[in-house]
């Protein structure tokens, strides 16, 4: 039942070249960026991988696709990584972008055992007709584009189908844990963390603050250790090391005044 790996390393070293890997994270914010070091480290390629985003330029996954490690992402948004977009718009990078929605949907349902669902989201547009580019060719048309999608109507409505995702691999990054992989997250970082660890063949989470069975809140517990495989302790410095995307801040307003 003890499910802790010594280092992220030994956690993530039989992941082969060619794997899927759904990865959680939301910009910048409950990123695995320690596990995903150690996979860049471990130096497999060809990765297929789903995330709601690809990190950003030397941040993140953003490190496996500037190393040309990445083939295939399934995503939301480019984002702020220019890399991406300009693999993407040269041919040299397959994405199939997805609705945000939808693409939370297809994780949950694929962890849940749900091969398909109908959904109004897409109806009307190419999402559902298809046509997207997944894969631009040098000249800059369109050389693999997505395929149509079966539509259906119930009780008047369209809804397009859309897969669930399964992947051999998922990587995602806790607040807490125990040994038995019971993981909660912590406000904006639970984002796509919860629907990626279920989607996982294959889970390994990272955790900020690991603790003993029997004490995180069972009704606390927001993804239960059955979908989870191995856990991998943060050191203090790697638990801390959090970047911020763009950082906004304003003048405080002038003594005497009143903001409205």
């Amino acid at each position: 039942m003890d499910k802790v790996r010594a280092t992220a390393a030994e956690a993530v070293a039989d992941i082969p070249a060619g794997a899927s890997l759904a990865v959680g994270g939301f910009g910048l914010s409950g990123v695995p960026n320690v596990l995903i070091q150690a996979l860049y480290d471990a130096g497999p390629g060809d990765l297929s991988v789903v995330s709601n985003n690809c990190g950003v330029d030397g941040g993140g996954l953003g490190i496996l696709l500037a190393a040309g490690r990445i083939v295939r992402v399934t995503g939301s948004y480019v984002g702020e990584n220019k890399e991406f977009a300009r693999q993407y718009l040269g041919g040299e990078l397959e994405v199939e972008l997805v609705p945000q929605g939808t693409l939370a949907e297809r994780l949950r349902a694929g962890g849940a055992g749900i091969p398909a669902f109908f959904t109004p989201a897409g109806v009307g547009t190419q999402v559902a007709d298809g046509g997207l580019p997944w894969r631009y060719a040098a000249d800059g048309s369109v050389a693999v584009p997505s395929p149509a999608k079966e539509v259906r109507t119930f009780d008047g409505q369209e809804y397009v189908m859309e897969r669930g995702i399964r992947t051999d691999f998922a990587l995602v990054r806790a607040w807490k844990g125990d040994r038995h992989g019971n993981l909660v997250f912590r406000r904006s970082a639970r984002n796509f963390n919860p629907l990626s660890a279920m989607a996982g063949r294959i889970t390994i989470a990272e955790v900020e603050e690991l603790v003993e069975p029997g004490t995180l809140d069972p009704d606390a517990v927001h993804v239960p250790g059955v979908f989870v495989q191995r856990v991998v302790e943060l050191t203090p410095e790697q638990a801390a090391d959090k970047a911020i995307e763009r950082r906004m801040i304003s003048a405080p307003p002038a003594r005497g005044t009143v903001r409205s």
